[in-house]
């Protein structure tokens, strides 16, 4: 899986990793079709070389609701696979990293977190920000914001039109069955200009194809993963049924799904998330296909810390991101960043993109150490 537009610099030896299991309260509460989340939780992956320290972030939930992968399931891989197989060796490429890691099937967060810190580790070492090293064009990248299911209508009206004050440019509201097309109908009532979308995160049947279509008379930029991860026909049938572009997030963990879902015409946006993938390298990869394909793309989070947003910043400075991605300031979602500076959201609905060496931004080892809940580092 070697990427032609990487370049091969001098190899760099793995000298130690270590794994931090983070838990982080959230100014408020995340609420999907399937699951609510009170605490950001994550492994942060410090991997060194004998010059340079690289970060990534494995952006796993406590339990396998977003995807089958948990705190604690990849902590296992991670310690007892991952580790062994690249402690002392050498890399020229992350992607020569990520290779290394193959013979570990599916797991994609826990590689994410392992060839996303070895990007950081190899941009430090040219001297570049991950931004430039990936091949990033953009200097600021439009920022969307995702609103979780309120308790009423009112509520949700509220939180959409603080978003809207603070300069967010995109608004995705979470559906579920019973509340999708009431909540949508009065978002629009109250604000008819907005670019807004719907995410299901898998919520609906194929028997719900009435309800889902009932959106086409919204407007909506996009509806993002109505049906189960694993359904690529029911998405291809709704879309040939729907004006509204149907957009997978779930349902493309990999190269492989992604020729099969255009194949099969499930889809004409992707949410592209580098720890969904893999990683930064097949990001890239699936961001080049798109572009061939003249598939519009953009970034999705996962509450990421400021290790992981600052990863997700620097793949969305690639062109082919066009959409405004979920990739929030950190007040968004915390009383306090990991990262020093913060990512602030500008006037103009934007987030600077770092331009410093790797990810851009220093690590705060207090805050980092006083969210942590176990560790465990190893060298060679």
């Amino acid at each position: 899986m070697q990427l032609a537009e990487e370049s091969r610099t001098a190899p760099l030896k793995i000298e130690g990793v270590e794994l931090r299991e983070l838990k982080i309260s959230l100014i408020s509460p995340f609420e999907t079709s399937g699951w609510r989340e009170e605490d950001k939780t994550c492994i942060i992956v410090e991997m060194t070389s004998d010059r340079q320290t690289g970060f990534g972030e494995c952006a796993v939930t406590a339990g396998p609701w977003y995807g089958p992968e948990t705190t604690q399931s990849a902590w296992h891989v991670m310690e007892n696979y991952f580790i062994p197989a690249i402690l002392g060796r050498e890399f020229s490429t992350p992607s020569d990293l990520l290779d290394s890691l193959s013979f570990v099937r599916g797991n994609n967060m826990a590689k994410a977190g392992f060839e996303m810190a070895f990007s950081d580790l190899s941009a430090k070492e040219e001297g570049v920000s991950l931004s430039k090293f990936l091949g990033g064009t953009k200097s600021k990248i439009e920022s969307g914001v995702s609103v979780s299911i309120q308790k009423d209508a009112k509520r949700l009206v509220e939180a959409v039109s603080d978003y809207l004050d603070q300069g967010y440019r995109r608004i995705k509201i979470k559906i579920k069955p019973g509340n999708d097309l009431e909540e949508v109908s009065i978002l629009r009532q109250h604000f008819p200009d907005i670019m807004l979308m719907a995410d299901a995160n898998g919520a609906y049947k194929s028997t719900d194809f009435r309800t889902l279509a009932g959106l086409d008379q919204y407007g909506l930029l996009m509806l993002e993963q109505p049906f189960a991860w694993d359904d690529l026909v029911d998405h291809a049938n709704l879309q040939r049924a729907m004006t509204t572009p149907i957009c997978l997030d779930e349902s493309v963990a990999s190269v492989n799904d992604l020729k099969t879902a255009l194949a099969l015409r499930s889809c004409r946006i992707l949410n592209l998330k580098p720890a969904r993938v893999g990683g930064l390298s097949v990001s890239k990869i699936i961001h080049d296909i798109c572009r061939s394909h003249e598939m519009p793309i953009w970034c999705g989070g996962l509450l990421e810390t400021g290790i992981g947003r600052a990863h997700n910043v620097a793949v969305s400075s690639l062109p082919g991101f066009v959409f405004p991605n979920d990739i929030s300031a950190s007040n968004r979602y915390f009383k306090e960043d990991i990262v020093s500076p913060e990512f602030k959201l500008n006037p103009d609905g934007t987030i600077t993109v770092p331009t410093g060496p790797g990810l851009g931004v220093e690590i705060r080892p207090d805050r980092l150490e006083k969210y942590t809940k176990t560790k465990r580092r190893l060298t060679a």
